[in-house]
């Protein structure tokens, strides 16, 4: 069966009770990977098993086996698959031949659409689920914090709904964390709703740039080389959404615009900061390095890099993890050569 973005939810229900196989798909690397937690949701005391689309294709029967395989303490299973276009594609054929039913295979495939091999090889069988992601708009993403919020027990005005929405980047992911906590803090429930408020959002340490990109923000546009191995493998790690990523390195160069539009030709740049209280105290020691190395020209070309690498990013996401990575480590050794 095929669903689409809108029809996702209304589907997965049906497809929950029917479905052995989700393969998602498309350029909205949040939205699958929002997609693969919901049909995790569905199988909540299941043992995960994470196999890569790479190791598939040098077995291309181990998926069947892992679908077919007991759990180590007899449990149930779930079986999820991050791959790269068609690279799974035999280790799914041979899943599908299996005369024996397995356990529930979810595949994430962000660098694939509804054409490719494996998405017609699911797609009118009633025993799998195909749905393909595209990138959300603002109004979509903060319709989808309100019920994420109404879920949860909150309140929510369409600016606070929106707000968090930018602040997240458009990834439904990170907005449901921001969600989780406001809940928390303000003791809200579903049986015992609350009134959020931007004084709420503020109290919990929601800020433009997310605490997981922050780190890899700072170690780039500072230029720290020895650590930049560590954040790129995290980025990697953790699925953290590139053009998500992206938006918070264009948020810090935007913000050291304006602040190098600010302090002119002075060179007393630790003064300055201490008298600009729109900054987080934690954050000035970083904005400080960044903001010698990046003034002038150099961050004029900053700029540039920054929109050429969105552009590359929004053109074609089937490297994207790649291509950023590149990106970034570029912009890394130009920090550090401006010591």
């Amino acid at each position: 069966m095929k669903a689409t973005q809108s029809s996702f939810a209304s589907t997965l229900a049906k497809a929950g009770r029917e479905a052995k196989v989700f393969y998602f798909c498309g350029p909205d690397e949040a939205g699958c990977a929002d997609g693969a937690d919901k049909v995790a949701a569905l199988f909540p005391d299941a043992e995960r098993i994470d196999l890569n689309g790479g190791d598939l294709k040098r077995d291309s029967v181990r998926l069947a086996d892992e679908a077919r395989s007991t759990s180590l303490f007899g449990d149930s299973r779930l079986i999820r698959v991050r791959t790269a276009g068609d690279e799974a594609y035999e280790a799914v054929e041979t899943l599908l031949a299996s005369p024996v039913d397995g356990w529930p295979v979810v595949i994430v495939a962000t660098s694939a659409t509804d054409k490719s091999r494996i998405a017609k090889l699911l797609a009118d069988r009633k025993d799998a689920l195909v749905t393909v992601f595209h990138p959300p708009e603002l109004r979509a993403v903060s319709a989808a914090v309100r019920n994420m919020g109404e879920a949860a027990g909150l309140r929510l005005t369409d600016d606070l709904a929106e707000r968090i929405a930018r602040a997240t980047g458009l990834d439904t992911r990170m907005a449901r964390s921001e969600i989780e906590k406001l809940a928390l803090y303000l003791d809200a429930s579903p049986q015992a709703p609350r009134s959020a408020t931007d004084a709420a959002l503020d109290a919990i340490g929601a800020v433009s740039e997310d605490d997981g990109f922050a780190p890899l923000v700072n170690v780039v546009l500072s230029g720290d080389l020895d650590r930049l191995t560590g954040e790129l493998a995290r980025f990697r790690e953790q699925d953290i959404n590139p053009v998500g990523l992206l938006l918070a390195f264009e948020r810090r160069t935007a913000q050291l615009a304006q602040l190098a539009g600010r302090l002119g030709r002075r060179n007393d740049i630790s003064v300055f900061l201490d008298g600009e209280r729109a900054i987080f105290f934690r954050d000035k020691p970083d904005i400080a390095r960044q903001l010698k190395r990046w003034r002038g020209k150099r961050l004029e070309r900053l700029v540039e890099r920054l929109m050429a690498l969105h552009r590359a990013l929004l053109g074609d996401n089937r490297q994207a993890d790649l291509v950023l990575a590149q990106g970034l480590t570029e912009i890394a050794r130009a920090a550090a050569a401006a010591r």
